[in-house]
């Protein structure tokens, strides 16, 4: 009999091919050895070479070849093969190991998605879907296994953004010996539904966006900061140096038609001056005047003069305002006699002796 303690690895390619590998370097050290194998069964086999070695440091290791039955029968011999190494019998449909899910279709319903994929066309019932997901804050894939082929979950947050990845799983021991699955169908990104091309792209959006406001609410506050800054400067610059007058609006014609000349812009201007003098004057002293004036039209003629010398005297020796509010009162010109003293009023109200 042939030896079958050689630890071997068999897949079955979604039973359409055969890989067969050893540890060679560690059972046949520095021997190239041989590999055949049948589908046949009874007494009449056919023993066909492999066409296609598995290489470990140039020394055979494995053989690929294409899946033809149920039951497979391998031989390994040494290089001249005189001698059979080892040799085994086994059913080729219990090391399957299946293709990755066909079609793979996500279907969203608030926060429910359920998974499917095409329906294989053999053996269906040995496989199961398993379906594998995490957020962008999971540290370990959450996993939900469903009959071939659909598997849903629900309980998805949509602010989240998902990961995705499903595989088919051959059941064991009904139909397989050993635990084979599928690989992995690409990774795909969801977020409340919606396809992404990656969760990085959510965490990045979700930066950018906080970024620009912060930068944005950052200039807004130092605008206002600033603003408020230049209004209390502009109140205390208005408070310990107040605004001068630029003399060269007031007396622009000083310069720009005498050409600086004092004494022939005073002439000139003396009207001037003297009707600003009265448009500043205080107006309850010209109301006052007035009143007196016309206290004096409305009296007697004969009114003692007394009061008009006392008033005019007054006017000399007191405050200079109160002689001058007495002496703007308009009036016509006129000579009174008093006391062998001649009184003249002219037309600007001064008192002449």
């Amino acid at each position: 009999g042939c030896k079958d303690d050689i630890n071997t690895t068999i897949i079955n390619f979604n039973n359409e091919k055969m890989q067969i590998t050893w540890a060679t370097r560690k059972l046949f050290p520095k021997e190239n050895v041989s590999f055949s194998y049948t589908f046949d069964e009874g007494k009449h086999k056919v023993w066909k070479p492999c066409t296609t070695y598995l290489l470990d440091q140039d020394y055979n290791s494995g053989c690929l070849f294409k899946t033809e039955g149920p039951t497979l029968a391998i031989s390994i011999r040494n290089n001249n093969g005189s001698e059979e190494l080892f040799c085994k019998k086994f059913k080729s449909d219990f090391y399957i190991k299946p293709n990755r899910p066909e079609n793979v279709t996500f279907f969203w319903k608030e926060d429910t998605v359920t998974v499917s994929c095409n329906k294989p066309e053999r053996a269906a019932w040995c496989l199961r879907l398993e379906l594998q997901y995490k957020s962008k804050f999971d540290k370990e894939w959450q996993s939900r296994i469903s009959k071939c082929c659909s598997v849903g979950e629900q309980g998805f947050d949509p602010r989240k953004c998902y990961s995705f990845r499903v595989r088919l799983r051959r059941l064991v021991p009904f139909c397989n010996v050993v635990n084979y699955s599928s690989d992995w169908e690409a990774e795909t990104f969801w977020m409340n539904g919606t396809s992404l091309d990656s969760c990085d792209d959510d965490i990045t959006s979700q930066s950018n966006t906080v970024i620009v406001l912060s930068s944005s609410l950052a200039i807004l506050l130092m605008m206002l900061i600033l603003l408020i800054l230049l209004c209390k400067w502009q109140r205390v610059r208005m408070s310990v140096l107040p605004a001068i007058p630029d003399p060269k609006y007031l007396f622009a014609d000083l310069f720009n038609d005498h050409n600086g000349n004092v004494q022939e812009w005073l002439e000139k201007n003396d009207h001037v001056l003297l009707q600003t003098k009265i448009e500043h004057e205080e107006p309850e002293h010209i109301i006052e005047a007035e009143s007196q004036q016309e206290d004096g039209k409305n009296s007697d003629k004969q009114e003692p003069l007394e009061k008009i010398f006392t008033f005019s005297g007054a006017a000399e020796n007191n405050d200079g305002n109160a002689a001058q509010n007495a002496c703007l009162i308009p009036a016509p010109s006129t000579m009174n006699s008093f006391a062998g003293f001649h009184i003249s009023m002219n037309d600007d109200i001064y008192v002449m002796l």
